[in-house]
């Protein structure tokens, strides 16, 4: 089954978190606002707030005020019952209880964005090129990846980091997790990370957490070739509708969060392409486990 497949059968299972309902609202708002033909700046005018509320409200940035969403649906002349659901959703926006707000002070704009969307997911798809998803990652593992130049912390951040990074795990283990569905390329089975007995260790971790019914570990071996498009990692949340669905994509010089239609029709194809290239589990199992003892034998 895919994942677009479960995703779709748990949307009416899984309550949407107050990221989701807050992105729901915004799109439902800005097609109110389309349909009556209207420009953000008459839209605010009429409602008597600012063009800057209307489009901050419309992209999802920033708390929400529920009586200015009611104004907002009398001026697009919204339905009562409309009017309720979106009250509704405005009135249960706010991020009141992750366990990364006490963080948040200390977190990268990207980070503060990601974190929410990761916590509420119904699904997680990731394509990793370089190493083994913070997901999945052992602590060991995690400590002994290099620094970039100019992205050095100080031994007690170090410390915070990568306990938030296991922090971040538990949403695999939560009562209803995340389908969990990750590609890896065969270099990070094979690139060294803190020696051979770090690499057994977390190549042991992949191979026991691909037993979770949630959690589905393909990799796309060196035996596939390679591609005519320059791929890259990346990460998509899917939401409780397909149209909240998320595409993070992080490089050097900075991250991109990619919610367009035409985003989400070309990485699905990519998504679907993978998956068809990458080994299967079972196969995919046997590539790690023979990782394994190579890192292994090495240290002989």
């Amino acid at each position: 089954m895919t994942n677009e497949s479960r995703s779709a059968e748990r949307t009416d299972e899984v309550e949407a978190g107050p990221t989701a309902r807050r992105r729901q609202l915004g799109f439902r708002l800005l097609a109110l606002r389309r349909g009556c033909g209207l420009s953000a700046e008459a839209a605010g005018h009429q409602a008597g707030m600012s063009k800057a509320t209307v489009s901050r409200y419309e992209q999802a940035k920033g708390n929400v005020r529920w009586n200015q969403v009611k104004q907002l649906c009398e001026v697009y002349g919204a339905s009562a019952e409309e009017t309720a659901e979106l009250i509704g959703l405005a009135k249960n926006s706010k991020v009141t209880e992750g366990w990364w707000v006490p963080y948040a002070g200390k977190l990268s704009d990207p980070m503060r964005m990601l974190l929410p969307l990761e916590n509420e997911a119904q699904s997680i798809w990731h394509l990793s090129m370089g190493v083994v998803p913070g997901l999945l990652q052992t602590r060991r593992y995690a400590t002994a990846i290099k620094a970039t130049p100019g992205n050095t912390l100080e031994p007690e951040r170090v410390t915070e980091f990568l306990d938030m990074r296991m922090q971040r795990q538990q949403i695999l283990q939560r009562e209803s997790p995340p389908e969990y569905h990750v590609v890896l390329d065969e270099s990070v089975l094979r690139r060294k990370v803190g020696g051979p007995d770090v690499m057994a260790e977390q190549l042991d971790l992949l191979l026991d957490r691909r037993q979770e019914e949630n959690v589905t570990i393909q990799v796309l071996p060196f035996a596939a070739g390679a591609y005519s498009a320059a791929l890259t990692s990346f990460i998509v949340y899917g939401g409780p509708d397909p149209s909240l669905d998320v595409i993070f994509v992080e490089n050097a010089v900075g991250s991109l969060f990619l919610e367009e239609e035409d985003a989400r029709e070309a990485y699905g194809h990519a998504r679907a392409f993978l998956r068809d290239e990458a080994l299967d589990p079972d196969s995919s199992a046997e590539l790690i486990a023979e990782a394994r003892k190579r890192h292994l034998q090495d240290q002989k």
